[in-house]
């Protein structure tokens, strides 16, 4: 066990026969308590600074955990972030294509629809054409005929008898 200074200031030494200069002795003694107080003293101060250090020490290193923990969430966030805007412009991506390709079909569809209805309209018109000519075609033949001029001779005839 370490001396404190009070067992310093409480040592007793024999007395011998010519034995030291009591008053020296004892002024060495108190400055050897006063020095051993400052000691002491000093050492408690240095000890509360150590631990007050290593409190700070701790502390410092928690946060060094915890600022390396963050950015390791942080990393990983931002990757999946990341995965996952590339995962969604895939599948804009793909909906595009799909959506380009309902449309391209779908306009194809509507033009193959456009092209034979225009088809049939030409067929329409040729048939009419064809139709309409024979119908003018016999109607000329018929204002070229006989028979025409026996009806207009029979309708002058029909308008002198009514004279």
């Amino acid at each position: 066990m370490p001396l404190t200074p009070l067992d310093i200031h409480n040592k007793e030494f024999t007395r011998g026969f010519r034995g030291y200069d009591e008053d020296e002795v004892n002024e060495f003694l108190d400055q050897v308590i006063k020095d051993y107080e400052a000691v002491l003293r000093e050492k408690k101060e240095l000890f509360e600074q150590v631990t007050e250090q290593d409190e700070k020490l701790e502390h410092f290193k928690n946060m060094e955990e915890t600022l390396h923990k963050a950015i390791l969430v942080a990393q990983e966030t931002a990757e999946e972030v990341r995965r996952n805007a590339q995962k969604e412009a895939q599948l804009i991506v793909k909906e595009a294509e799909k959506n380009a390709d309902r449309i391209i079909n779908d306009a194809l569809s509507k033009s193959r629809k456009v092209m034979i209805e225009m088809e049939e309209l030409k067929k329409q018109a040729s048939v009419y054409k064809m139709r309409f000519k024979m119908l003018i075609e016999a109607q000329l033949e018929m204002l070229q005929s006989d028979d025409w001029d026996q009806v207009t001779e029979d309708m002058e005839e029909q308008e002198e008898e009514r004279v």
